[in-house]
């Protein structure tokens, strides 16, 4: 169980780092285009979800065994609590070091939330599957 467990987070992260170049790309790229930082990691965090939530069950969980709604409804849930506080520690950080990069502040705020994501993920929305 404990390999299995291994191997699910070694999916999970893969997941994450796909939804990581979604989420710094987006980022990055709004912010090109004039778009300040706050915002634009606002929108990025959106799209990041919607991908990294059809990848974890494709690839990392499988599907729940409820219904897609439920089970998107719930994935959701988790994820825009991670997300709120994923985007605290990047205001928080780019608020107190106003000369730190936003994609290293993006970097360290997904750091900080990736165990609390997966637990969720694996607990509350996928447990009929995990």
């Amino acid at each position: 169980m404990r390999s299995f467990a291994l191997s699910q987070f070694g999916r999970f992260a893969l997941v994450g780092t796909l939804g990581f170049v979604v989420d710094s790309g987006f980022t990055l790229t709004l912010i090109h285009r004039g778009i300040d930082p706050f915002t634009a990691r606002a929108f990025a965090i959106a799209l990041a979800m919607m991908v990294t939530w059809r990848l974890n069950r494709a690839l990392t969980f499988g599907a729940s065994g409820t219904s897609e709604a439920e089970e998107g409804f719930r994935y959701f849930t988790v994820a825009v609590i991670a997300a709120i506080l994923n985007y605290a520690i990047y205001v928080g950080l780019l608020l107190a070091i106003p000369t730190l990069s936003p994609l290293i502040a993006l970097v360290l705020a997904i750091g900080a939330v990736t165990l609390l994501s997966f637990l969720g993920y694996r607990r509350l929305v996928f447990k009929a599957a995990a």
